[in-house]
């Protein structure tokens, strides 16, 4: 708390207010979950698409209520791990803290290649063409090439077969899952990818390119980040409502289906998955929390930002989901670029740019929100000295940005995402950002019995019932996400603690300094 009241030139700068702050929000919560990610939400839930995003919303709605109470609390830089680090002792803080690098810096490489592949639509709409090794990533890239080759094979096999059918689909499936030796051959040529060390490569050029461009404005200044964050939010926003408002006269109800069976084709399990997948789409609201220090009235502007921004985007949201799988059925949904395809396929080729312009300025924004939170997380566990604080903790003297930290995190996610399929990392991203949810509702009920005295400017109703529906809820979407995500989530935590056993630990002001462990455990040791 002593640093939150700090206002030196060492410290970061405080010029966010609730308007900004919600837009931040915004900003980071609509892009690659709505624009991409809605795609494959679609082919788990079908029409119960829409279901899927009122749980995910639940889930999120739950730890967004215990976000804001920890946020007018402890109104400091580093979002759960903070919270973390004042109610549960510091090595479950170093646990979130590096679990939230699965939700910000790798949650900006899965946008950066969402941003690619709408990227690479704007440029069909010139007729340009980049080498598909160089548009994507070596694994996506021969997907692609395989999808490509595969339709020609179905078309000139059966010349009656209709693109867009169900027995075309079903055709090209069945090409693709034979894996003959004339596609495998024919894909290679069309990937036409250069060797390194024998092997084809592949490298998404406009996903590291956009890394680089968001890091640099991040590197220049809080204020001059969020005066752009605020012109992207009204531009995309316009873009979810123009979809709304044109794509509901394209609306086919025998889309949705005409029972139970029809509207959720792989019933609550399929609905449950799909939330899993498009809870993406819900990512972001808590990097508000990650700009406590740069806010200007933190205890009554952090809720403000964190509930209103969840609110909006919630029904944004459902209504969207509606709309595409009512023009499109739901198993002819595009996964790279659902919404923008699928009035694409209606003969609606300017309202397909429009979208396909809103979707880059939305996942522009949602980059620079997530990179925000990523440099910001560090900074704080750098203060709190389970970082080395001359790296992590640097304050630029004239930008008052944490300069350095924010050029690794960029160009982290500027190399990984160029390099991995945006699939895995955002089930990866995912898994990693549940968990900090579930951590945060269990933390908020820890803090209300180890000390109840602390004032809160906002409390969260109904504790312990809401934050443990909290955890019920976004725990049930850690499940749905299977056993790789979870071993790729342990893995990455026995990474973190062995960082943790031979650097943190030794360094950390906890250990050098007792008086200044926090005061919940100092409470708990005597």
């Amino acid at each position: 708390m002593e640093e939150a009241r700090d206002s030196g030139e060492h410290s970061l700068r405080r010029t966010l207010g609730p308007f900004q702050l919600t837009t931040l929000g915004v900003g980071a919560i609509i892009g690659a979950g709505i624009f991409v990610f809605s795609g494959l939400g679609a082919h788990y839930a079908g029409p119960g698409l829409m279901l899927s995003f009122v749980l995910s919303g639940i889930g999120c709605a739950f730890a967004g209520l215990c976000y804001a109470e920890f946020a007018s609390m402890i109104p400091l830089a580093g979002s759960a791990y903070t919270y973390a680090y004042a109610t549960l002792g510091e090595l479950f803080a170093w646990i979130i803290g590096w679990d939230l690098t699965l939700e910000y810096a790798m949650g900006a490489s899965a946008v950066s290649s969402g941003w690619s592949n709408h990227f690479i639509e704007l440029l069909n709409i010139f007729h340009l063409k980049m080498p598909l090794w160089l548009a994507y990533d070596h694994w996506t890239g021969l997907k692609i090439a395989e999808n490509t080759v595969a339709r020609q094979i179905a078309q000139a096999a059966d010349p009656s077969l209709v693109p867009g059918t169900q027995a075309f689909v079903d055709r090209v499936t069945a090409i693709i899952s034979a894996q003959s030796a004339e596609l495998v051959r024919r894909a290679h040529e069309l990937l036409s990818a250069p060797h390194l060390f024998g092997a084809e490569i592949g490298f998404n050029l406009p996903a590291f390119l956009i890394a680089l461009i968001i890091t640099t404005i991040l590197t220049i200044g809080i204020r001059e980040s969020a005066r752009f964050n605020d012109a992207i939010v009204v531009i995309k926003v316009a873009v979810v409502l123009f979809v709304i408002g044109l794509g509901v006269y394209y609306i086919n109800t025998a889309n949705w289906g005409s029972s139970w069976v029809t509207f959720a084709p792989h019933g609550f399990a399929g609905i449950g998955a799909g939330a899993a997948y498009v809870f993406f789409a819900y990512i972001g609201f808590d990097a508000v929390s990650t700009t406590a220090q740069e806010a200007r009235h933190p205890q009554r502007d952090l809720p403000v930002g964190i509930i209103a921004s969840l609110l909006v985007c919630t029904v944004l949201y459902i209504l969207v989901a509606g709309v595409l799988t009512g023009m499109v059925p739901w198993q002819e949904i595009n996964i790279e670029a659902p919404i923008a395809r699928a009035f694409l396929d209606r003969g609606l080729v300017t309202a397909s740019n429009i979208i396909t312009l809103g979707a880059l300025a939305g996942l522009t924004s949602v980059m620079l929100v997530m990179l925000l939170g990523q440099t910001r997380v560090l900074y704080s566990m750098a203060n709190d000295g389970l970082l080395p604080r001359k790296f992590f903790a640097a304050v630029h003297p004239k930008w008052r940005t944490p300069w350095k930290n924010t050029i690794l995190v960029g160009l982290l996610a500027a190399v990984v995402g160029s390099l991995t399929p945006i699939a895995d990392i955002g089930n990866l991203v995912n898994i990693g950002t549940l968990l900090a949810f579930v951590i945060v509702c269990l933390a908020v009920i820890v803090l209300r019995r180890t000390n109840p005295e602390q004032p809160r400017p906002f409390r969260t109703p109904w504790v312990p019932l809401l934050p443990v529906l909290g955890v019920i809820s976004n725990g049930y979407m850690m499940y749905q996400l299977g056993w790789i995500n979870w071993a790729r989530l342990i893995l990455w935590l026995i990474i973190g603690l062995f960082i943790y056993f031979t650097y943190s630990r030794k360094h950390s002001r906890v250990a050098a300094e007792p008086s200044a462990a926090p005061q919940s455990l100092v409470n708990r040791r005597s």
